[in-house]
């Protein structure tokens, strides 16, 4: 509810058409179960959405319409995402035109692509963001929970890594969890989080798991990922040891035990996408 956060829940950035869209899962690593949704466009919290699908449907994701009808049957409040910061940085890019025009769609993916270019220009304004948590309690079960509004500016209905069990999120008490932050797409094709968690299962230590999975997005063959290359990821093993990993030198992530009293923040593992 930190409506100065501009990379999670209420005062996200907007995508291209002015819409804040919420995405989020969470996954047992006791039993493996799991829940997703994406393109929510009227529930602030999504996490909880995702839990109520992992807990009472068949299903692991439900998005957009279905997702929100899902959330109004169960009675989730909904909510107007959209605050006055997160509109007036939206208008500083797209200058609200893509909700004034008749063809909306069509005039949005030149704005879109326009933005795209910007993208590189903003980035030092954060206009990306997500949440990504793991727990383990004493009985050793792990659980890992993300949530996003994605990309600010992003095309109406893309999703990215956070609901996407396995690229974002994944979690395995026999082995442990792993969570990403970054470019949701990079994330996706490799996927990152099921890669930290099966590194682990084929016994390698948790740093050399997570230096691996971030290697492995060098492989990656994508012009829009040319500059932007942000990846992190944060990962425990089964004994509830925790590292975290970014292509950012300065990047920091933060850990509390049952016995600290608060939260430490300590640096994350440096691994650049780029060789040399």
């Amino acid at each position: 509810d930190d409506l100065d956060d501009q990379g999670v829940g209420t005062g996200g950035i907007p995508n291209i058409l002015g819409q804040v869209e919420l995405d989020a899962s969470i996954m047992d690593g006791r039993t493996l179960a799991a829940g997703a949704v994406g393109a929510v466009k009227r529930y602030p919290h999504p996490i909880e959405i995702a839990r109520k699908v992992m807990e009472v449907t068949p299903h692991v994701m439900l998005v957009g319409e279905g997702a929100e009808l899902f959330a109004r049957y169960h009675g989730f409040e909904p909510a107007d995402l959209l605050t006055p910061e997160a509109e007036q940085a939206w208008r500083a890019v797209v200058g609200g035109e893509a909700t004034t025009r008749s063809s909306v769609y069509e005039d949005s993916y030149q704005l879109y692509m326009q933005a795209v270019k910007d993208w590189v220009k903003l980035l030092h304004k954060e206009i990306f963001g997500t949440t990504n948590v793991i727990v383990r309690d004493l009985n050793g079960d792990i659980a890992c929970a993300v949530s996003t509004s994605g990309w600010g500016f992003k095309w109406p209905g893309r999703l990215g890594d956070s609901p996407i069990i396995g690229a974002g999120n994944y979690a395995d008490n026999r082995y442990g969890a792993a969570a990403c932050t970054g470019r949701g797409e990079m994330a996706i094709r490799c996927a990152s989080a099921h890669s930290v968690v099966m590194y682990l299962r084929h016994g390698l230590s948790l740093e050399e798991a997570l230096r691996q999975a971030m290697l492995d997005l060098r492989q990656l063959d994508d012009p829009f990922a040319e500059r932007h290359n942000v990846m992190n990821i944060v990962a425990m093993d089964r004994h509830g040891q925790v590292l975290a990993a970014s292509t950012s030198s300065e990047a920091t992530y933060v850990v509390q035990t049952v016995e600290m009293e608060t939260y430490e923040e300590r640096p994350r593992l440096h691994v650049p996408l780029r060789e040399g």
